[in-house]
């Protein structure tokens, strides 16, 4: 049995999967790999760290600096989160990121990008080095319209959401056969087509197999979504998803609507945990809390 994690995106509702993984990473859940798509990988590379709490922390101390995320950082720099900002002060200065812990986990973390001149998923096995900051988790969690291109090995890169926002069928194909899906919608959703076609076709229009699979992307994701709700009901997936819209917006900037994601994350676990623990054929581990 190969023991999966699949993190889905979906910018600052990603909180409710802080809370999620916080829950399991107290309970000292091991998986032998996980994979994150845009949020889902930024936030995600937290359970291979090992580091509780980090992504509340430094989210609901940051929302509403002006250096982090906003229209202002969008018009100054062509991204609405801040590249230096984010990806440098944050994890290298404020609230360090543990690259040592996360080199130490054999656990694998893959994260999802898409490549905008084919149109096309992009797979990474995230190393984590310094050197390379998070160029990965970056380009995984570029949202378009209000993120630059990022290049990385001559690659042009965006959110992988737009390509696999749900990459279960990927983790099967590597041998994963025992998977939590964490997604950030309430069951019932379904994704509608993008209004913003016209304006998607004028950005990108050097772009046209992106264009493409961006027009095409709600039909993917319902599909996705149904393939997962099918596996579920056969008990060879198991899902946590919110049991209601979360209160909060893509760049949320109050902290306590963010904190309130994060509970429902939490409660949320708390609730399955037995569930999850017997899915994953684990026992609970002393003290109900990591070793």
């Amino acid at each position: 049995m190969k023991k999966g994690l699949i993190l889905e995106g979906g910018a600052m509702r990603g909180l409710f999967t802080a809370g999620v993984i916080d829950v399991m990473m107290e309970h000292g859940i091991v998986y032998d790999g996980a994979i994150g798509v845009s949020a889902g990988a930024a936030f995600g590379c937290n359970y291979k760290s090992g580091q509780i709490g980090r992504v509340l922390r430094y989210n609901t101390r940051f929302c509403a600096d002006k250096r982090y995320s906003g229209f202002g950082v969008l018009i100054k720099t062509g991204n609405i989160y801040s590249t230096e900002f984010c990806y440098g002060e944050v994890p290298l200065r404020y609230d360090v990121f543990d690259f040592d812990a996360y080199r130490r986990n054999p656990m694998s973390f893959y994260v999802v990008c898409t490549d905008v001149e084919t149109g096309e998923a992009v797979y990474h096995a995230y190393e984590g080095t310094e050197e390379s900051g998070f160029d990965w988790i970056r380009a995984s969690a570029s949202m378009p319209f209000v993120s630059q291109i990022v290049e990385i090995d001559g690659r042009k890169l965006l959110d992988g959401g737009i390509a696999d926002s749900i990459p279960v069928r990927y983790f099967e194909s590597l041998g994963y056969d025992r998977s939590v899906v964490v997604l950030t919608q309430p069951l019932g959703y379904h994704k509608r087509a993008n209004p913003f076609a016209p304006l998607m076709k004028l950005m990108y229009k050097q772009y046209p197999r992106l264009v493409e699979t961006m027009a095409n992307r709600h039909l993917h994701y319902n599909e996705t979504l149904a393939y997962i709700r099918e596996r579920e009901q056969k008990g060879e997936l198991l899902v946590i998803r919110p049991p209601m819209d979360l209160p909060v917006g893509k760049v949320e900037k109050n902290p306590e609507r963010l904190r309130e994601a994060y509970r429902i994350g939490r409660e949320e676990a708390e609730k399955r945990l037995p569930e999850i623990l017997s899915f994953l054929g684990e026992t609970q581990a002393e003290g109900g809390k990591r070793p």
